[in-house]
């Protein structure tokens, strides 16, 4: 890899980026965010009277939910769609460079939005004292689960042409994702699964981390669940199976 092929990433990346800013809905999707987000939050924030916003950060995996699939869902059902794919990998790039321009592209448009949100925590450290640990730990586990809801997402819309289907497998998966390590899910399992679905379950890793401590596990689990789907992307991508 040289200059040149990075060069290339920047320049889709930006492409990607800039239609996201281009578009109303994307500015629909920050100000929906903002809005329920910090209205779910202040409605039992002044019940309960602590300067804790570790609810806000239990919030954000139902969020990101729906707003990665709606972020990843048109990335490649519209390109197959339009028919803009055929001119897209038909120029000289490499379909790694165009998954991870798409990739992250999306990725920082979810990091802005969430960033966005950072008047919240500062509203709530002028009532009190708050500890800061949790709230760094929390933006950085919604940073990685965003980017694993964004892969699942991206690999999904690479499998149809159309983004409604795009979207609601999308989010089914990241829900299961999410979920699979939820207590409730390990009450029937069998004993030598339970640790595994624990392990795999995106719930118990996030978690983890938003209470401020950044183990290496959970940091290598969420970059290789996410260069997993990025590669299954790629191999979807060259096996040409949109033809």
């Amino acid at each position: 890899m040289n200059k040149e092929y990075f060069k290339t990433i920047y320049i889709l990346f930006k492409k990607e980026l800039m239609g996201y800013f281009n578009s109303p809905i994307a500015y629909i999707f920050i100000g929906t965010f903002l809005i329920v987000g910090n209205w779910l939050f202040f409605k039992s924030f002044f019940l309960i009277g602590q300067t804790n916003i570790r609810p806000y950060f239990d919030l954000l995996p139902w969020m990101f939910l729906f707003l990665a699939p709606a972020l990843t869902m048109r990335l490649w059902a519209e390109e197959k769609k339009s028919g803009t794919i055929e001119f897209l990998l038909t120029i000289p790039v490499t379909d790694w460079q165009v998954v991870l321009a798409k990739f992250f592209g999306s990725l920082v448009f979810l990091i802005v939005t969430l960033l966005l949100s950072i008047t919240l925590p500062i509203t709530v450290a002028g009532l009190g004292n708050m500890d800061i640990g949790p709230v760094i730990g929390g933006y950085i586990s919604s940073i990685f689960l965003g980017g694993a809801y964004l892969s699942i997402g991206l690999f999904i819309s690479s499998l149809t042409k159309n983004q409604i289907i795009a979207f609601v497998l999308g989010l089914s998966a990241c829900f299961a994702m999410f979920m699979i390590g939820a207590d409730f899910a390990l009450i029937g399992a069998p004993k030598f699964l339970v640790p595994v679905m624990k392990f795999f379950g995106f719930g118990n890793h996030f978690y983890s981390m938003a209470k401020g401590v950044i183990d290496s596990i959970d940091v290598i689990y969420y970059m290789s669940f996410i260069a997993l789907f990025l590669w299954f992307n790629t191999r979807v991508i060259q096996s040409r199976e949109w033809k």
